[in-house]
């Protein structure tokens, strides 16, 4: 009975709520439909104003949409302290008040609802209850109590946070906030969409969460410690807390690839913030569409730090003095661009500051003002009489003298220099010298393509774009001409096209940068990164233990040094594994104590009392057993999602054998299809970082770790990929090979947790 008025005095305070929030709906509604009948026209200070106007309603209305989650979601009670009387708030997604102002919901982003989060049985924080809803739509369905201190209010009862913590608020020998909806929440099926943990975030992923806005934020976090979610929620909660700042200058987010990207494109709005910009790393590169894959030695090669030397020396060369006079027909004189004078022009332009683009015209103007002094004195022109910038604009629209600044100092664009330099081994050497070897530079090159538009460039591909535009300048993307010379004997120095005027605009910066999966980027890829922080802000969330990229800058200590953050980076990690459950971890912990001996992974909060299924089967039969696997595990999981995970040179033909078996399977990277909402997905299991399934079944472990070759000895890089595809399932692992796990069977002794600090230092 007692749960019954509980669960009804909050289903009453849940009414009032949602009346107040449609009535603030209404009213923002009103107000954007005021501004829209007045039309349009008017002065300027009108239109101005009503833009204003149109625009707040619409943010408003924004922030009010949550869809059909849960409005509120807990609620805290204060402890009476030094006679002031106990109050409660309610905590949920967006704040909301009754007409006298009464504060009926709470933002779970505002200072009075950090306790929510962070109180505990030894240190209360003020509270004396704290209380999880559960709350599905507009229904209250149940409630979970949590007591910080007695009835009466005297104190806290040690022996009733005892009893409190035996029955609920350690799970699996951790202390949990709200362990029943904590529980509830991993226990749901997955839908193929990332959804917001705002409900039941614990106290490390608060602390997180709410860590101060400046400098760079280091969180290594193992398999399902919600990593993710964390960084994601403190996107959210800067933008809240800074909000004048941050709404101004931007937010990025970045993810590995673009199935990521939309695995989690949901969370922020979810939590009332649409104005955050999603990308991927090549995704900030807006010359180039990545179409193209190469081996990994090449792309680890492109990823190294060096390539940020040959870049800059590439541009050095393309500055270069006439090697013969050039004779410029002007008027009734043929005057001489000498050797000489391109000489001296491009060694003063070469010492002042700026990008190349930017000393474009200086190099311009003082070749047309020595050619204009030139002609004065041949024709003995009135230097009083003769407009100087009239004369030499003249100059400047002279065919043969566009043609020689052409050479002597090009205006080039990002992607045009990339292509010229990767398409022609002189270039190469030239601008490797002493920097590469003779082997690299076979590696780097590759045929030039007919057309800009025909290079099928690669993700390692846009860094180089990206460090060539830093030391270019800003330019617009060239016009792309048909059918353009692929001979790499015709001009090799000349870009494809003739250049376009200067675009003014800059590569865009952010007040905040939030990085996931960082272990997976390369030095040029981190300092893309770098260049787009206005003032160093990040968040930068990995496991090093995941790293599975070729040319990944492979340390925590080596992202930082290519961040170069202003200050020492504050480095935190999540050390509970709220998704992966026991099971799997334990024989996932095999695989890393192979792949990286001095990690462990996390601490798992829950059993699911299913151990995984380990199947050694024969080649003739691995296809079949795979389509079993995969009908076993749909019906299993119900509406849950499944997934398997196999070496990217199975996955057509696992794909296919399931498909033909008639297990509806899809490849979700597929733009034209379900997407991770399918039931069943097949992906390399290089493309599942980050996701999560209800399910996952691996195929072929020891491919996937890399066993071939004389010695059948798994890589470092492999053994990672195959610890990243075990720990992907939140509920069953199967994993069906024609060998046997590449595992340890424990950890070897000198094992030891990550200690981010050491690592930096």
């Amino acid at each position: 009975m007692a749960q019954e008025r509980e669960v009804a005095e909050e289903q009453r305070h849940l009414d009032r709520a949602h009346a107040a929030l449609d009535a603030m709906r209404a009213e923002a509604r009103s107000m954007l439909g005021d501004v829209l009948d007045i039309g349009r026209g008017g002065t300027l200070q009108a239109r101005t104003e009503r833009d204003i106007v149109v625009n707040t309603a619409l943010l408003r209305l924004q922030q009010l949409d949550i869809g059909d989650q849960a409005l509120c979601f807990g609620r805290i009670d204060t402890a009476p302290a030094d006679g002031a009387e106990p109050e409660s708030f309610h905590i949920g997604r967006v704040a909301v008040s009754a007409d006298d102002l009464e504060p009926l919901v709470v933002d779970w982003r505002a200072p009075v609802a950090e306790p929510f989060y962070r109180a505990t049985g030894i240190e209360p924080l003020g509270l004396s209850r704290r209380r999880h809803l559960h709350v599905r739509h507009r229904t209250v369905l149940g409630v979970e109590d949590e007591y910080f201190a007695t009835a009466d209010g005297t104190g806290p009862d040690r022996a009733q946070l005892e009893r409190a913590t035996r029955d609920g608020l350690v799970e699996n020998g951790l202390a949990l906030g709200g362990p029943g909806a904590l529980l509830a929440a991993l226990g749901q099926a997955r839908t193929g969409q990332m959804g917001d943990i705002v409900a039941t975030i614990q106290r490390e992923q608060d602390e997180i969460i709410r860590a101060p806005l400046p400098g760079l934020l280091l969180v290594q976090g193992g398999p399902g410690t919600g990593k993710t979610a964390v960084a994601l929620h403190r996107a959210a909660y800067l933008l809240y807390t800074h909000r004048f700042p941050l709404e101004r200058q931007g937010v990025l987010v970045v993810g590995p690839n673009p199935l990521f990207l939309r695995y989690i494109e949901q969370v922020l709005p979810s939590l009332g913030e649409t104005g955050v910009t999603l990308s991927t790393v090549q995704g900030l590169v807006p010359e180039v569409q990545v179409t193209g894959v190469e081996p990994d030695e090449v792309a680890a090669l492109k990823g190294d730090v060096r390539m940020a030397r040959l870049v800059a020396r590439a541009v050095r060369t393309r500055q270069r003095p006439l090697r013969e006079d050039v004779a410029i027909p002007f008027g009734v004189a043929v005057l001489t661009l000498s050797v000489a004078l391109s000489e001296d022009v491009v060694a003063r332009a070469r010492r002042r500051p700026g990008a190349h683009n930017q000393r474009h015209r200086f190099v311009e103007r003082e070749l047309a003002g020595a050619l204009a002094d030139q002609y004065r004195r041949r024709t003995g022109a009135d230097a009083e009489r003769e407009d100087d910038d009239d004369l030499e604009d003249q100059l400047r629209r002279v065919p043969e003298f566009r043609a020689a600044l052409r050479r002597i100092w090009p205006r080039l664009a990002p992607h045009e220099l990339v292509h010229d330099l990767l398409g022609a081994v002189p270039l190469l050497r030239a601008a490797g010298a002493r920097l590469l070897s003779t082997a690299e530079v076979q590696l780097l090159h590759r045929p030039r393509a007919a057309s800009l538009a025909d290079v099928a460039w690669t993700a390692a591909d846009a860094a180089l774009v990206d460090e060539a535009r830093t030391v270019l300048g800003p330019s617009r993307a060239p016009r792309r001409v048909a059918g353009a010379q692929a001979s790499v004997a015709r001009d090799l120095l000349e870009p494809l096209s003739a250049p376009d005027p200067l675009d003014e605009e800059s590569t865009r910066s952010f007040g905040h940068i939030v990085v996931d999966e960082a272990q997976d980027l390369s030095p040029m890829q981190l300092r893309m990164l770098a260049r787009r922080s206005i003032s160093g802000s990040m968040t930068v969330v990995g496991d090093v233990g995941q790293s599975i990229a070729p040319g990944a800058a492979g340390s925590w200590e080596l992202v930082v040094a290519h961040l170069s953050p202003r200050k020492p980076p504050h480095t935190v990690e999540l050390t509970v594994s709220y998704r992966t459950p026991e099971e799997v971890l334990d024989v996932a912990a095999g695989v890393l104590a192979v792949a990286e001996p001095a990690l462990r992974p996390p601490r798992p909060v829950r059993r699911t009392g299913m151990a995984p299924d380990l199947r050694v089967v024969g080649a003739t039969s691995l296809f079949d057993e795979v389509v079993l696997a995969a009908r076993r595990e749909l019906e299993a999981i119900g509406e849950g999602r499944a997934a398997v995970l196999c070496p990217t040179a199975h996955h057509t033909v696992v794909l296919d054998a399931l498909i033909a078996a008639g297990v509806p399977a899809v490849d979700p990277r597929v733009a034209s299809g379900e997407g991770l909402a399918a039931h069943l997905v097949v992906l390399p299991a290089d493309d599942a970082s980050g996701l999560e399934f209800d399910s996952v079944v691996v195929v072929e472990p020891s491919a996937i770790a890399g066993v071939g070759g004389a010695d059948r000895a798994p890589t470092r890089r492999g053994l990672r990929s195959l610890y990243v595809a075990m720990t992907r399932p939140t509920r069953r692992l199967t994993v069906i090979g024609t060998s046997p796990l590449p595992t340890a069977d424990a950890a070897p002794e000198s094992a030891r947790i990550w200690h981010p600090e050491a690592a930096i230092h």
